[in-house]
């Protein structure tokens, strides 16, 4: 299950992202927010982090304007290694590298085809599992 949460900037974002999770068979819980209604994202972004570290979820999905807040208040929660992607190779990438656990997207920067690429990327690669990435996530741990 993916958890996924947004701000009021990042609403349309998630409402995309989310039906393409579904039209991939992939369930999510949806933290919210859910309207355009001003909120303040480090909710948000906490309650999915949490609902990572704690197992409840195998990785989530933050979005907020810019992705910024979000990935910054993600990384706040021990044991979340949130990623601020805006193209599928830094997806791609901190995945097989970082083994980050949250993607963080800026709703106001990131457009639904491209988003759609990056979650799709973000979920399928796995972590290379390489010696002098293990030691590095560990030593960010």
């Amino acid at each position: 299950m993916i958890a996924i949460g947004c701000d009021h900037g990042g609403f349309d974002l998630k409402e995309i992202v989310k039906y393409h999770l579904e039209q991939r068979g992939i369930a999510c819980k949806d933290f919210g927010c859910f309207s355009y209604d001003s909120v303040d994202y480090p909710s948000y972004g906490k309650e999915v982090a949490h609902a990572v570290a704690n197992g409840e979820c195998e990785k989530g999905i933050v979005i907020c304007t810019t992705g910024i807040g979000m990935s910054i208040t993600a990384n706040k929660i021990k044991g979340i290694r949130a990623a601020l992607c805006t193209d599928a190779t830094c997806a791609r990438l901190t995945r097989a590298h970082n083994d980050a656990n949250i993607l963080a997207m800026g709703g106001g920067i990131v457009g639904g085809n491209l988003a759609v690429d990056i979650v799709d990327t973000f979920l399928d690669t796995p972590f290379s599992n390489e010696e002098k990435h293990i030691r590095r996530v560990n030593t960010i741990e």
